[in-house]
């Protein structure tokens, strides 16, 4: 029996359709529907945004202070990958249709983690205070502030991924966190390498 080509296209809407129920249904039976507002996902790529912005901040400002090669290859390469994964967390929120502000306070998410009412409160963050000393600085000054100053952000940064890796639902945020406690405790390590020989 030779089909129309009405039941053609008929035929094909309704396979796209069972597919594209199939998948949904599919992420629904797994337990991974798409993260909500105030999901551990959510929180993490949030805060996190927010952690990564003050890192960048901070290694420009010693690209700009400092003439010391290991230092600024090391700025360089926080800035540029931080960025990159602040870019990748801010488009997860758009794919889960979630405003990139939430409606509680930063931290939330975080299981025992005592909250505030500002970004101050994430672990590691940096005050402004800080921050204007860095400005300030020039030199091995600025280096020696840099380091410090990065390896307890880094410390905060592993510590806020660990939370997101044992308590979020999706591969993405997961599999992120995994790479973040990976690459930012090697890099504490490397700093702390970079002080030693200041």
């Amino acid at each position: 029996m030779k089909l129309k080509p009405a039941h053609v296209t008929i035929a094909v809407l309704g396979a796209i359709l069972l597919l594209a129920l199939g998948v949904i249904g599919g992420r629904f039976l797994a337990g991974n529907p798409e993260p909500g507002d105030a999901s551990a996902d959510a929180g993490f790529a949030r805060d996190m945004q927010r952690h990564h912005a003050q890192a960048v901040e901070m290694s420009m400002l010693v690209l700009n202070r400092t003439e010391t090669e290991p230092v600024r290859a090391l700025a360089y390469d926080i800035a540029l990958t931080q960025q990159q994964q602040i870019g990748q967390m801010f488009a997860w929120l758009q794919d889960w249709g979630l405003p990139q502000t939430g409606s509680g306070t930063p931290m939330q998410w975080m299981p025992d983690h005592q909250m505030g009412a500002d970004q101050m409160s994430m672990p590691g963050m940096a005050t402004e205070e800080d921050l204007q000393q860095l400005r300030q600085a020039e030199g091995t000054e600025a280096e020696r502030l840099y380091l410090d100053m990065m390896i307890d952000h880094h410390r905060g940064g592993v510590q806020m991924a660990q939370a997101a890796l044992d308590t979020a639902t999706t591969a993405q945020v997961r599999d992120l966190a995994d790479k973040l406690i990976e690459s930012q405790s090697s890099e504490i390590d490397a700093m702390n390498t970079l002080l030693q020989a200041l």
